[in-house]
């Protein structure tokens, strides 16, 4: 039924509403960049809701925390906080975390598991790599760690792996043939430790779902309706367990863009939602195709370069904003150059246009681009924040503190262990910690265990030795039994201040000290506040397991903290994704940059499209793209082409000087061919070839002659010596006071004459 005088249906376009209304199967809302996804999506749920359905029985799945609580915040502002909080609303990692802890026992853990991390993972692998004694360069942790995530991805569990012959003559291939061997051991000890990683959150949901019909027909019934954010991000597992759960409801709703499917190296499988419609009867699709966001010239731009895909769902987005810039392609000389001209072009925005800092960004494909960047803001004094750098959580100290916090509830965590048993420094060496542990694994117990009575357990240590290892094992047991009794907040400031941390970064007045002491000051203030929003909602889960249970499923964009300070923001067009800023900046737009070296086929070229697609649409008011003709690569300076992407922009969105010089020479030289061939006397070859070399460009000297004094931003005071060459290769000779000669093509040099 239709709720009548509904408020929000005036905020919606017609295709918008309809996606909110239709509720009665399957459908499939495919949306635009800006085109409003997360409108239509929070108003549907709140549509249902209106509508008597259940919030308990509707689950909505995201891909981060952030999104989710922005969501449900919504929500609760149309139907009311009451109503909002019984959604079953969160991440996979999440929700699935939450039926797990619900049926852990069924699948060989206690409800008190571990959540490891990508530094627990490799750190885990590491210790094996050793004590299979394999050969780390050959086995390199990194490697092993990314190849573990994606076999378990692929719901790959050690045993079906160890007996497919193809597996092991992949791993001979890749000269890694004890991988296996690895991949099993791995997963028994984080089974030993009663922990899982990121990846076991969706392996072992599948696993309980498959081996226990039962609590999958629970959950099934437990469901009415199922919804899924992103779903061009999704993976086999997190597609095959959804479309388990919506087997009894028969109502499940995906929303997604194809065209921003970019992230198949963490799993995800765009032909999730490509084929969604084809595996699915009776599916609706809604197309969201106006963009509330860019200028009706930087959507037309991302459109004509996306249509060159082949593997895509058709849809024409469009804007009614303004029609805005062309799309301003440059090309720089060097990597160094661009830095410059990028600071340049930013300074001049800001200082002339009036435009915030935090309006603007910059965006490259790979990390290593930044320096140069980073430099050349320096020098302008143009103040910067690198976004998706070391979050809160992945600091040492906070790390530390966390590791204390996991052992409390989880004596069984090795990894927490070994990161805090001589953390502050107690006199215990790498060599007993070593005998520690050895005799924790002979002996089928916990290495807390051992630490707590070493003598029970025969451990070869003296007595001095002995007595440390009781020290800190009475410490961790006192802080186990204080856990029981006391909210997070109090077991946290306990463990801080009598373990030793706080006295340890209170030693002197260092500035690193100070803010590691500021840091832990604020996990504080994390954990109190964790604690005071559960009870002003009516909830007394504030104990340490729960606390702990939201921050071990925080993702990278929930740790970026949210900065008021005017800068502006650098970041990889991958993490870009989902952000917007009304001036854009993508740099580094060559041949085997982006698109990257790495691609192997046509499947993989159009991912690094799509790619680029994203990094324009983040852009609403003004797009700058630019390339380097030079560019610092592997220890050498390499020459680069224009990447084939800018060719592929329709010529009526952008202003790209260098194609424009490129199709006049072309049409120059087809001309000429095509006087050759209709030649019918060998006498006009000569007058042909007269023509052909007529077209000569004069000296373009920007004002500049021989004598002149200059300045430059790198080489700073000059003299001109000689000016050679023609048009865009016309060339400066300057002796500069102090970098010596220097040859400079003028056209990308930005001298000033100074006399």
């Amino acid at each position: 039924m239709e709720i009548p005088n509904t408020a929000y249906k005036e905020l919606l376009n017609d295709e918008q509403w309809a996606a909110v209304q239709y509720n009665e199967g399957v459908s499939v809302i495919v949306a635009g960049a800006g085109s409003g996804k997360t409108r239509v999506l929070t108003y549907k749920i709140a549509y249902l809701l209106e509508n008597g359905w259940n919030p308990s029985t509707i689950l909505a799945l995201t891909f981060t925390n952030k999104a989710a609580r922005e969501m449900k915040n919504r929500i609760a502002n149309v139907v009311g906080e009451k109503k909002a909080r019984w959604l079953w609303m969160g991440t996979f990692h999440s929700i699935f975390y939450r039926i797990l802890r619900t049926e852990a026992e069924r699948i060989g853990f206690t409800p008190q598991f571990t959540i490891y991390d990508s530094v627990d993972s490799k750190s885990l692998v590491k210790s094996l790599i050793k004590e299979l004694q394999l050969d780390d360069k050959i086995y390199k942790a990194n490697t092993i760690a990314a190849r573990i995530s994606n076999i378990k991805n692929n719901l790959i569990t050690p045993t079906v792996y160890t007996s497919k012959a193809e597996f092991a003559k992949d791993d001979l291939h890749a000269q890694i043939p004890r991988f296996g061997e690895l991949y099993k051991l791995y997963c028994q000890r984080c089974k030993e430790f009663n922990a899982m990683d990121f990846d076991d959150l969706l392996l072992y949901t599948y696993i309980l779902f498959r081996d226990c019909p039962d609590v999958l027909e629970s959950y099934q019934n437990r469901f009415s309706y199922i919804l899924v954010d992103e779903y061009q991000d999704t993976n086999i597992a997190q597609h095959l367990i959804v479309n388990k759960l919506a087997e009894k409801c028969g109502r499940i709703c995906i929303v997604g863009d194809d065209a921003q499917s970019i992230y198949s190296f963490r799993g995800a499988n765009i032909d999730n939602m490509l084929s969604f419609q084809k595996t699915h009867d009776n599916c609706r699709l809604f197309r969201l195709e106006q963009n509330y966001r860019s200028t009706q010239m930087i959507v037309n731009a991302a459109n004509s370069l996306i249509s060159k895909n082949e593997h895509r769902i058709p849809k024409t987005v469009f804007s009614e904003l303004a029609v805005g810039e062309k799309l301003k392609i440059t090309g720089c000389y060097s990597d160094f150059d661009e830095g410059f001209t990028v600071a340049n072009k930013i300074y001049n925005l800001v200082t002339e246009k009036g435009i915030r800092y935090s309006d603007i960004a910059i965006f490259y494909r790979t990390h290593a681009q930044s320096r140069i960047l980073e430099e050349a803001l320096l020098k302008r004094n143009i103040p910067y924040k690198i976004y998706g750098g070391l979050s809160f959580y992945q600091r040492k100290e906070i790390k530390d503190i966390l590791a204390y916090l996991r052992l409390i509830i989880n004596p069984n965590d090795e990894e927490a262990f070994k990161r805090i048993i001589n953390y502050p420094i107690r006199g215990i060496g790498n060599t007993t910690q070593q005998k520690v542990l050895e005799t924790a694994h002979v002996q089928h117990t916990n290495a807390l265990a051992v630490t707590s009575d070493p003598i029970a357990y025969n451990l070869p240590v003296n007595s001095g030795t002995a007595a440390k290892l009781i020290k800190f094992g009475n410490m961790m047991q006192e802080f186990i039994a204080f856990n029981a009794e006391h909210d997070a907040y109090s077991v946290a400031e306990k463990v801080i201040m009598e373990s030793g941390i706080m006295n340890d970064v209170s030693t002197d007045t260092l500035p690193e000290n100070q803010s590691r002491k500021e840091n832990i000051q604020e996990l504080l203030s994390a954990i109190h506040e964790f604690c005071d929003m559960r009870v002003n909602n009516g909830s007394m889960d504030i104990g340490l397991v729960d606390f702990l249970s939201e921050v071990s499923l925080l993702t990278d964009q929930d740790t970026d903290q949210d900065d008021t300070t005017e800068r502006i923001t650098m970041m990889t067009v991958h993490a870009a994704k989902g952000l917007e800023f009304s001036y854009v900046y993508i740099v580094g737009m060559e041949e085997d940059l982006f698109p990257s070296i790495l691609c192997k086929n046509e499947r993989e070229l159009e991912e690094e499209r799509r790619l680029f697609y994203v990094a324009i649409t983040r852009a609403k008011t003004a797009c700058n793209i630019s390339y380097a003709k030079s560019r610092f690569r592997n220890g050498q300076t390499q020459f680069s082409k224009p990447s084939r992407f800018l060719y592929e922009i329709d010529d009526k969105f952008i202003d790209f000087p260098e194609k424009q010089r490129e199709d006049i020479r072309k049409e120059r030289f087809s001309f000429l061919s095509q006087r050759q061939t209709t030649s019918a006397r060998p006498r006009n070859l000569k007058p042909l070839a007269q023509v052909a070399s007529t077209p000569t460009e004069e000296q373009n000297t920007y004002g500049l002659k021989i004598g002149d004094k200059i300045t430059h931003l790198t080489f700073g005071e000059g003299t001109v010596l000689d000016i050679t060459g023609s048009g865009d290769s016309t060339k400066a000779l300057i002796e500069f006071k102090d970098h010596g000669n220097k040859q400079l093509l003028l056209k990308y040099a930005k001298l000033t004459i100074i006399s």
